[in-house]
């Protein structure tokens, strides 16, 4: 349940759009539902079931896109007016269950006027005409331009800068695109294609998920684009999207998918979704990205010759293990993050060891060294310090990734590698496509210890000061001071 108040400020919204009547306008408040990192985030009252967003791309990247987002939805509480997140993009009409409704922007917030109050309980579909504008910086997610098109990064608070809805985590829905580009132009989205069609100089590409999705895991590709397939374990489709003029140089990473699909497996059970593939965009975003079924990377990753191979094979482990932590199990709230990037590192590196000799053990060492500084820079795992306002991907510390790996590490040498083996398979088993919280995790983890496990992860995942490591009394964590410099990693300041 929300945090804060619902009672709305008396001021009405000052507008010169002459589609808001001041006298019946809603007032510009935007909501929240509390969420300690980003409070604005998420809306109170409705819970989304689907999205239905259409797009027309009008063969330019810093042209808006001109768009219409259905969102259905169900009141969780009764709801005279109703709170979209929404930025960089004009609205040009909005309609409740058919009716056209008032509607004001404030701040990130488009907020709407039911026609009359929606009690409790009761379906309700909303109708956003709209534009979608890729013209902003890239550096605050949204649409990155591409050389040739757009791809959404939407981590973690910028579905809301693509299309209206509710941008949390915590209120997954089923989602279909509908996208129409010229017709010399290749459409790919996240989830299974639901066909095509040609109108004049322009095609129509339609995609739905089966399995519901967080807002911040949406993708759609727009380029020259050439689409790979293969089959994964089982017969799953693998589909991966690449620069037409690139296929052959990427075939060999592309070709790794399928067995690091069959390694996941092994390690935590059947892959969750309809599909997988990478989409290799050729944009410098200075990271890699977990998108839903469509893991986004950069083109350099795999074009840069100073990568080792190990790396890059490490590199696309960790995306595609968020398939099932992070996107089949999405965070409550973005404070349960390391659930997310500790797992991701955690088999990234147990890859690592596998595949290239890279000891876990040592790396875990060496994380342990710096972690009471990561701490102290970011806060601990399960509590970090919110993001710098100007700066959101700076969430995304060393501390959340290999400082959260840690405390896996640390888990598995106080229960065992028997029990922590159970506790993963149970974890995405259990969660699968919803949204759980810490609390869900070490109450989980305590079931299959069969004992307490409150102390323990009192200390890893809050504690000011890194604790003792099991089965390694020897561990030191240095100073602050002395590991000064160590915040960077290996390659990017968000290395997903």
């Amino acid at each position: 349940m929300p945090l804060i108040s619902r009672r709305l400020r008396a001021a009405l919204l000052v507008t010169a759009s002459a589609t808001l009547v001041a006298a019946t306008a809603p007032t510009p408040v935007p909501l929240g539902i509390g969420d300690r990192l980003f409070p604005q985030l998420g809306n109170p009252g409705y819970d989304v079931l689907s999205y239905d967003i259409s797009l027309t791309y009008h063969g330019s990247n810093t042209k808006p896109l001109d768009a219409v987002t259905r969102i259905g939805a169900r009141t969780t509480a009764p709801l005279e007016q109703i709170n979209l997140d929404f930025a960089r993009g004009d609205v040009r009409a909005v309609e409740v269950n058919g009716l056209r409704s008032e509607f004001a922007l404030k701040d990130e917030d488009l907020i709407v006027r039911a026609p009359a109050r929606l009690p409790a309980g009761v379906p309700v579909n909303i109708t956003v005409r709209h534009t979608s504008d890729p013209s902003g910086d890239t550096a605050d997610g949204g649409w990155v331009r591409t050389a040739d098109g757009l791809a959404m990064a939407n981590q973690a608070d910028a579905a809301h800068r693509v299309f209206p809805g509710n941008d949390h985590p915590s209120d997954k829905a089923y989602f279909t695109f509908r996208v129409t580009a010229p017709k010399d132009l290749t459409v790919v989205a996240g989830g299974l294609p639901g066909g095509t069609r040609r109108h004049g100089t322009a095609t129509t590409w339609t995609y739905r998920t089966e399995h519901p999705m967080a807002t911040e895991l949406a993708q759609v590709s727009i380029g020259r684009s050439a689409v790979l397939r293969r089959n994964g374990p089982d017969g799953l489709p693998v589909r991966d999207v690449v620069p037409a003029a690139d296929r052959e140089k990427l075939e060999p990473w592309l070709r790794k998918t399928p067995g690091q699909l069959a390694w996941m497996e092994a390690q935590v059970g059947p892959y969750p979704f309809e599909t997988y593939g990478l989409l290799v965009a050729d944009a410098e975003t200075g990271f890699e990205l977990e998108t839903q079924t469509l893991s986004l990377f950069e083109r350099s990753l795999f074009t840069t010759p100073g990568y080792p191979e190990w790396y890059v094979d490490s590199i696309m482990v960790h995306e595609l293990a968020h398939q099932w932590f992070g996107n089949s199990v999405s965070p409550q709230a973005w404070s349960d993050l390391w659930l997310n990037e500790g797992h991701a590192t955690w088999y990234e590196a147990l890859y690592a060891q596998e595949h290239a000799k890279k000891p876990m053990e040592r790396r875990m060492r060496e994380a342990y060294t710096r972690s009471d500084t990561w701490r102290a820079a970011g806060g601990p795992p399960a509590h970090p310090d919110a993001p710098s306002p100007e700066n959101k991907i700076s969430l995304f510390r060393p501390v959340v990734y290999d400082g959260s790996a840690l405390v896996l590490y640390a888990l598995r040498q106080e229960i065992g590698a028997e029990a922590f083996d159970r506790l993963e398979r149970t974890w995405v088993r259990k969660y699968r496509d919803e949204s759980a919280s810490t609390a869900h995790f070490t109450t989980l983890a305590s079931r299959v210890a069969g004992r307490d496990l409150t102390t323990f992860f009192d200390g890893w995942l809050y504690g000011e000061k890194t604790p003792p490591m099991p089965g390694h009394p020897d561990w030191r964590s240095a100073k602050p001071r002395e590991a000064a410099g160590s915040q960077g990693s290996a390659r990017t300041a968000k290395p997903e």
